[in-house]
């Protein structure tokens, strides 16, 4: 499972010129997952998501999490965060896990993230073609490979 996280000040999700979700202060969360992904991996990465600490403190050191600054979650699936670039111009994307795979692990992911946040995460649209806007509070952005523990 891979995720990019970005810290914002606003981030929303469009389909079909409709807001879908939007959120103020917290975190947006761009989420591919492949075939090896498991309830591990979701655990692991939701955990990381919910307890890092990349919000500022009084003395403006990021020191609280999303979670102590009483923040939301935009969760957005996004299959090309696997693609693989080594050979020509045109990405693979052989990793990233079909949508039978894909869609579960998706929807439970964002449940166990709602779990560790304590309250609900905002979504897009799981295969739509969507419109994702932000304003990066930073900017701070993290990557997050499940696979990729020792970093």
């Amino acid at each position: 499972m891979r995720v990019v996280i970005q810290r914002v000040s606003m981030a929303s999700v469009t389909i079909e010129g409709n807001v879908k979700s939007s959120i103020q202060h917290g975190l947006l969360v761009l989420a591919g997952f492949e075939s090896l992904d498991n309830d591990e991996d979701l655990d692991w990465t939701s955990k990381k998501i919910t307890q890092l600490r990349i919000f500022d403190d009084p003395n403006g050191v990021m020191n609280l999490s999303v979670k102590e600054v009483d923040g939301e979650i935009l969760a957005v699936s996004q299959f090309t965060l696997h693609a693989k670039t080594k050979k020509g111009n045109r990405p693979s994307y052989i990793q990233a896990a079909p949508p039978e795979l894909s869609i579960p692990l998706y929807n439970k992911f964002v449940n166990v993230i709602s779990e560790n946040l304590g309250k609900e995460v905002k979504t897009g649209e799981f295969g739509a073609h969507m419109m994702v806007s932000l304003v990066n509070d930073g900017p701070v952005t993290i990557i997050i490979d499940s696979k990729n523990k020792e970093f």
